[in-house]
């Protein structure tokens, strides 16, 4: 069985600018793993407009960031993973988890998330559709 993916952008709010959330099987994986005030990317770094989207999964495994703490990251890292396709499945795996303080010990990962591929691809193609939020 695969899992769900579903990307969501969240408008702009009186402190802070558009953000992409992603819900893996109805969760909110920054909310999850990041905790109150984490932020998910800029809808311009990861759904570009007139390029491809970083998330756009190859055979190629590569790190991606998509969420970071209120501190901004550089001190208690980000919410990373490695995107991979493998012929019909995308594989999330290998996370990197923010800390709740710089000092914390590592915080247990989230488990790897196994998509169909078509509709990983047909998600990602709608949420790079949808620019109503992306500010």
């Amino acid at each position: 069985m695969f899992d769900h993916l579903e990307i969501r952008v969240l408008p702009p709010g009186p402190r802070s600018a558009a953000q992409v959330r992603f819900w893996v099987n109805g969760e909110d994986l920054v909310g999850e793993a990041v905790h109150e005030g984490g932020r998910g990317p800029h809808p311009a770094r990861v759904l570009p407009v007139g390029r491809p989207s970083p998330l756009r999964a190859t055979d190629e495994a590569r790190r991606l960031e998509l969420g970071e703490p209120e501190c901004g990251g550089g001190c208690c890292g980000f919410l990373a993973v490695v995107v991979q396709r493998f012929g019909e499945i995308v594989q999330w795996s290998d996370w990197e988890m923010p800390r709740k303080a710089p000092l914390d010990p590592d915080p247990y990962p989230l488990p790897e998330f196994h998509f169909d591929a078509s509709r990983y691809d047909a998600e990602l193609a709608r949420a790079e559709a949808d620019r109503s939020c992306q500010v």
